[in-house]
């Protein structure tokens, strides 16, 4: 089983914004990426992590069953279908993680506490501080 790490943020909403991912197989970090992505919202920055996190799996991981960690509440409710989604940038965002969901087995998104997901956060940070 492959467990993923995601978080986004920005400074302001919208504001400089970053996203950072962490890639574990066996509990062992076999990837982990962030960057700054601009001026954007705390949402479109979550939602990117999920996209760069499920384009580099696509490429080193295709077929395999993945469970997602975010501290984002809304997109872990939104991805599972329990909150309907209305932002149309967010929805685009959405139609694009369906399209990479089907190169894996089963994906599963589940909301986890920000005290739970510090190895994505300190990522997004480093990418906002610029180290």
């Amino acid at each position: 089983m492959i467990s993923v790490y995601c978080d986004g943020g920005a400074r302001g909403n919208p504001g400089p914004a970053a996203y950072g991912f962490v890639v574990k197989q066996n509990g062992q970090t076999v990837k982990a990426d962030g960057a700054p992505i601009g001026i954007a919202t705390n949402n479109t920055a979550e939602y990117t992590a999920i996209i760069k996190a499920l384009t580099w799996l696509a490429d080193n991981c295709a077929g395999k069953d993945l469970n997602f960690y975010l501290d984002s509440m809304l997109a872990a409710s939104q991805l599972s279908g329990t909150f309907k989604v209305k932002n149309a940038n967010i929805r685009e965002m959405i139609v694009k993680i369906r399209e990479l969901e089907t190169q894996f087995g089963n994906i599963s998104y589940r909301h986890i506490p920000r005290e739970q997901n510090t190895e994505a956060d300190r990522l997004v940070n480093e990418a906002l501080d610029g180290t």
